[in-house]
């Protein structure tokens, strides 16, 4: 697994960036690596890390993220910016995978999901 570097939790409404440091052993960055990183910050809460704030505080906070990250989505696409769109997309895909992690499910649960609407 991917060694990881959480910064402390800094209050700015977006998540800190977390360093995810991988050699030529260990498996690159991917959806699949965040989200195991997620799970693990689950069990090994580490004190003062963004993660474990959000598992903390439960998934009220969580649902209360993932609405306001959708919104930043908006704002950034009406306004045309890709960048904070990307960036915003990024911050949404994060709170939805600790949500996730939380309900116990997985990335292969969506992709199975999505599997099955590919005939629709």
């Amino acid at each position: 697994m991917a060694k990881i570097n959480e910064p402390d939790f800094d209050n700015s409404g977006h998540i800190p960036a977390i360093d995810v440091k991988t050699d030529a052993d260990r498996e690159p960055f991917s959806v699949g690596v965040l989200y195991r990183i997620i799970e693990d910050r689950k069990i090994n809460r580490k004190p003062g890390s963004y993660t474990t704030y959000l598992f903390e505080k439960g998934i009220d906070k969580m649902l209360k993220k993932i609405g306001e990250e959708s919104a930043g989505i908006i704002v950034a696409g009406k306004a045309g910016d890709k960048a904070e769109t990307i960036y915003e997309i990024a911050d949404l895909m994060y709170h939805v995978m600790v949500l996730m992690a939380e309900m116990g499910i997985t990335p292969s649960d969506v992709k199975e999901e999505l599997a099955s609407r590919q005939a629709m």
